[in-house]
């Protein structure tokens, strides 16, 4: 081991918690990739593609279910939005958040605010999203609220993304 590596190690485990998250992931994001783990666990042991496509749904329904109400409306909001602007996108968990993807790859996902501790709950768009648009372009949206023109609006990125 270097020295450097042992410094860098002796100075996380004599921080206090607040200066731990400085070396590593927070508890939330640890606690996110553990669900990711699970998540792809339970999709190897599924059997065929349509049972597959209608546990992933379930799954999402219930953790949009489990939500707290502010988070809940929203997503229950975006989770209708995604299915009318793009049927082919199938829903699915990414670390343990409602997602959309295509042909396997996530486009698009939500993340709550609760989850994480933020002040605003997410919508966000991955790299395999089509929204390129010049030499610069969102990838995420924060949300208070969703008005219908916000509906409007997330409906034709998400038509965008999945073209």
């Amino acid at each position: 081991m270097t020295t450097t590596r042992k410094t860098a190690e002796t100075a996380a485990e004599s921080a206090t918690p607040t200066e731990k998250a400085a070396y590593g992931f927070t508890q939330e994001e640890r606690d996110a990739m553990k669900e990711r783990a699970r998540e792809l666990k339970a999709s190897a042991r599924r059997g065929s593609r349509a049972d597959k496509a209608a546990e992933e749904e379930a799954a999402v329904v219930a953790k949009i279910a489990e939500m707290q109400d502010a988070d809940r409306v929203m997503a229950e909001r975006l989770h209708a939005v995604v299915k009318e602007s793009a049927p082919e996108l199938a829903p699915k968990l990414w670390y343990g958040m409602p997602a959309y993807a295509k042909e396997g790859k996530v486009l698009c996902f939500f993340q709550s605010a609760e989850k994480f501790k933020a002040r605003y709950a997410t919508l966000g768009f991955s790299d395999q999203a089509n929204l390129d648009e010049g030499a610069m372009w969102a990838t995420s949206y924060a949300l208070t609220e969703l008005t219908a023109a916000d509906e409007a609006r997330i409906g034709a990125l998400v038509k965008q993304a999945a073209n």
